[in-house]
């Protein structure tokens, strides 16, 4: 009986070790550039320089050079930030007017 018991312990616990192992692995959130898009599949870089490839068929108009995030299997493409976006052109500044009889 004493056996038995040891047996069903042992066993509990290397399959409870194996799952949290199993769990570690998976990033919950990643971040990076697209390098490369084959149908569903999509390839980014992160900013360690880590390839990534995840596969997500409801992705739509992304392509390389873009920034995603992936979080739970599904990818994004994310907003550029100010910095990204083109700078407006400034406003023209109105002339000034020349002042007569000085």
């Amino acid at each position: 009986m004493k056996r038995i018991l040891a047996l069903i312990v042992a066993v509990v616990f290397a399959l409870g070790m194996a799952t949290m192992g199993f769990a570690a692995e998976a990033p919950k959130e990643m971040k990076g550039t697209v390098t490369k898009v084959e149908g569903a599949k999509i390839t980014f870089k992160d900013d360690k320089g880590k390839e990534t490839t995840v596969e997500d068929k409801a992705a739509k108009d992304i392509k390389a050079g873009d920034k995603v995030t992936v979080k739970d299997g599904k990818v994004t493409k994310d907003a550029p930030k100010a910095a990204d976006k083109p700078a407006d052109k400034p406003a023209d500044k109105p002339k000034k007017k020349k002042v007569e009889g000085c």
